[in-house]
C-alpha cells in the first residue's frame, strides 16, 4: 500500500504566490485542499495531493508566462531547506548531486546525474510512470534548475540542451528564459556544458552545509523507513528496466542492503524480487499499451525482456491475450483503465 504522505509543502509557497499576485487560498480550494495548510509546520502532501496542487496553480493562471515569473520571483529565503542546502553548494554539479540525492522530500521525481568531461547531464523521472503531470511540470524543472544556477553563480548560464516529454501550452516563454530552445523526448533531460558546472556558485557555505546536512538525512531516513520495501524495490525498478540493469544484486546495491536481506525482507512482506520484477513489468506493459504508442517490441525492451517473444509470452501468462489484442481491447472500452496502473512507489 502505498504512504499516506510524502512530498513537503510549506508557508513559503504562500511568499512566492504572493509575488506574482496568485491567491494561495484559491489555489488550495481549486485543489480541494485545506485553506490554513501553508500555515501548517511539517505537512507532506500524498502523490495525488501534490499533482491536485500542481493542476490548481495551472488552473489559476492564463498568462503563457506565469511559470517564468514565478521562477523570476524565487529568492534563497523562499527556498525549502534541500533546495537551500544545494545553494550552499561549491558549484553546480555539487549542487545538483544534493538536489538528487533529497529530491524525495520534495516531489515525486528521481533526479539522475551523469557528471563528464563532455558536461553536466540532469534526467528526471517520476517516480511512478503512469503519472500524467500538467505539461508545465516538465519545463518548471528546467526553470528551477537553470534559476538555481544563475542564483549561486550570478551569471545568466544556459543549458546547452532542454528535452521535456511535453512541450508546455506555449513554450516561448520558457525557450526565452532558458536560452535554448525546447526538444521532445521521452524524460525530462537538462544538460550544462562542463565550464558551467564548474563555475564556483557565489552563495557556497560549507558551514550552513553542515549544519543542513545531518537533519536532510534524518528527513529522508524517516522518508524511507515508511515504505515497505516492496515499494522501495518496485522504485528503484521503475528506473531500471529500461537501462536492463535490474539482477537483484543491482537493486539490492542501489537500496545499500545484500541481495539475501532485500529477498529476506521481501518474503517478511508475503513476495518475492521475482513477484515484484513480475508486477511491475505488467502494471507497466498495461500503461505503455494504453497510454503510448509505442510497439510491442519497443515495450518488451523498456520492460527489460532480451527478446520480444519473452515479452509476448509473459504477457499472455498476464493476461491470457496478446499485447495488440489487449490494447484494442482497452481502446474500444467506453471504461476508465481500472486497477492496471502501479501503485504509487516509494
Amino acid at each position: 500500500m502505498a504512504r499516506t504522505q510524502g512530498y513537503s509543502i510549506g508557508e513559503n509557497w504562500k511568499g512566492i504566490l504572493a509575488e506574482v499576485g496568485v491567491d494561495h487560498v484559491d489555489v488550495l480550494r481549486r485543489a480541494r485542499l485545506p485553506e490554513d495548510l501553508l500555515n501548517r509546520e511539517g505537512v507532506r502532501l500524498t502523490t495525488e495531493a501534490f499533482l491536485r496542487f500542481s493542476e490548481a496553480l495551472d488552473a489559476s493562471v492564463e498568462d503563457p508566462s506565469f511559470w517564468v515569473q514565478l521562477t523570476e520571483a524565487m529568492s534563497p529565503e523562499w527556498f525549502m531547506p534541500p533546495v537551500f542546502a544545494a545553494l550552499c553548494s561549491p558549484d553546480l554539479a555539487t549542487a545538483t548531486e544534493r538536489l538528487a540525492r533529497f529530491k524525495p522530500l520534495i516531489a515525486p521525481i528521481t533526479l539522475d546525474i551523469r557528471d563528464g568531461p563532455g558536461g553536466l547531464e540532469l534526467t528526471y523521472r517520476w517516480k511512478d510512470a503512469t503519472l500524467r503531470p500538467p505539461a508545465y511540470m516538465h519545463g518548471l524543472e528546467a526553470l528551477f534548475v537553470v534559476k538555481l544556477a544563475r542564483l549561486g553563480t550570478r551569471v545568466r548560464i544556459r543549458p546547452t540542451e532542454v528535452v521535456v516529454p511535453q512541450l508546455p501550452r506555449d513554450p516561448r516563454p520558457f525557450e526565452e528564459f532558458l536560452g535554448v530552445r525546447m526538444k521532445r523526448g521521452d524524460v525530462i533531460r537538462v544538460r550544462f556544458d562542463d565550464a558551467d558546472a564548474r563555475r564556483p556558485f557565489l552563495t557556497a557555505n560549507s558551514a550552513m552545509w553542515r549544519i543542513f546536512e545531518p537533519e536532510l538525512r534524518k528527513r529522508l531516513a524517516d522518508l524511507e523507513g515508511d515504505a515497505t520495501f516492496a515499494e522501495r524495490t518496485r522504485a528503484v525498478l521503475l528506473e531500471a528496466l529500461p537501462s536492463g540493469q535490474f539482477a537483484i544484486d543491482a537493486v539490492a546495491r542501489r537500496l545499500a542492503v545484500s541481495s539475501r536481506t532485500l529477498q529476506r525482507r521481501l518474503s517478511d512482506e508475503g513476495t518475492s524480487f521475482k513477484e515484484v520484477v513480475g508486477v511491475t513489468r505488467e502494471s507497466l506493459a498495461r500503461h505503455y499499451l494504453h497510454r503510448t504508442h509505442l510497439t510491442s517490441t519497443e515495450i518488451a525492451f523498456l520492460l527489460g525482456f532480451e527478446e520480444p517473444t519473452s515479452f509476448f509470452r509473459a504477457f499472455q501468462r498476464w493476461t491470457g491475450t496478446t499485447p495488440e489484442a489487449w490494447r484494442r481491447e482497452v481502446s474500444e472500452s467506453p471504461g476508465p483503465l481500472r486497477a492496471e496502473l502501479p501503485v504509487e512507489p516509494a
